[in-house]
């Protein structure tokens, strides 16, 4: 009964009622994940999956400074490809995303549903009022340490590394959560599950892997920020003076520019199509603003660990003393090492 003080505020009551269900659910399916993998009928391709994510949980707590608690540590099947549903909307001549304010995490930009068709009815109301929408499903998420999160079903589809890498991410929401700034939560927690991912590769007999995972991540970043360019552009678009017809039709120009970019950049990728199925459908603002969300100062906090030398202690000094500034004094701060930043 934990959930509505950490969803409330000015959500409905309908909202909170698939909040609560939903969560409780999946507390009720968690099991520890060490009875999981004893079970005989476990198959064994997630025995195995457990034991991997079991060993990363530990190491995330033993070098990477992340609490040290049972979130992680029992094991929940959903019975479904996401955990949620987040819907992003913006204006339509607007990359600023509406926000959903509740009582501990404060504003957010985005609201959680549990069902898939929940979402869809959300999105279709901020449609109808003129909105830029995007559902995103993912793949887990986090209370905050205010209930144990299990390992789930959703995060185990893809590499054991991608599995890994959430597990790294929901963690570094529990030690540092800015109320009310998704982008700094976001990109900071990008940038811990970064390292760690990078760490837990220099174990002996990962360099295979390594260099899946360096490909990735370079070709992760050049893809976000080839979005984050467009979305810039768009954001001075919507910011001149011009008519809203023309900015009406500027604004599909640069989505189509913005494809043939991508197509380029898939060319000097060799034909590498792991960002096809999210280019492929409906481009806009709303989606713009999602990846703005966990991404937009993400060079900013590799910077900062860097100047620390890998110093993880004195890292999570350093953003704690960035969430206790104002807004304008964070941001400022923040874009100052994405200048600085390489």
């Amino acid at each position: 009964m934990l959930l509505p003080l950490l969803l409330g505020g000015c959500a409905t009551l309908g909202y909170y009622g698939q909040a609560i269900r939903g969560h409780v659910d999946l507390l009720a399916r968690a099991r520890p994940v060490d009875t999981v993998i004893r079970d005989p009928a476990t198959p064994p391709a997630l025995r195995e999956r457990l034991e991997q994510v079991k060993a990363a949980r530990d190491f995330a707590s033993r070098e990477l400074g992340l609490p040290d608690n049972d979130s992680y540590r029992r094991y929940a099947d959903l019975g479904r490809p996401y955990a949620v549903w987040n819907v992003f909307a913006t204006p339509e001549l607007s990359l600023q995303p509406r926000q959903w304010c509740f009582l501990l995490v404060g504003c957010v930009s985005y609201r959680g549903y549990f069902a898939r068709e929940h979402a869809e009815r959300e999105a279709a109301a901020l449609r109808e009022r003129g909105d830029d929408v995007y559902i995103g499903g993912v793949v887990a998420y986090s209370t905050l340490g205010t209930t144990d999160d299990p390992l789930l079903n959703t995060m185990l589809h893809r590499g054991v590394i991608e599995t890994v890498a959430v597990v790294f991410h929901e963690l570094a929401h529990q030690r540092v959560y800015l109320r009310g700034d998704t982008p700094f939560n976001e990109s900071f927690a990008v940038a811990v599950e970064e390292e760690g991912v990078r760490r837990w590769l220099a174990r002996p007999g990962q360099e295979q892997e390594r260099e899946r995972v360096r490909i990735g991540r370079e070709r992760r970043q050049a893809f976000t920020a080839l979005l984050l360019r467009y979305r810039e552009r768009l954001d001075r678009l919507y910011r001149s003076t011009i008519p809203d017809e023309d900015k009406r039709l500027d604004k599909l120009k640069l989505f189509a520019e913005l494809r043939v970019d991508y197509a380029a950049l898939r060319t000097r990728w060799g034909g590498d199509d792991r960002y096809d199925r999210w280019m492929s459908t409906d481009l806009n603002n709303a989606k713009l603003a999602a990846v703005g969300t966990y991404h937009r100062y993400t060079a900013a906090f590799r910077a900062l660990l860097a100047r620390r030398n890998g110093d993880l202690e004195k890292f999570y000094e350093d953003v704690r003393a960035l969430a206790e500034l104002s807004k304008n004094e964070r941001e400022a701060r923040l874009n100052q090492l994405l200048t600085a930043a390489p």
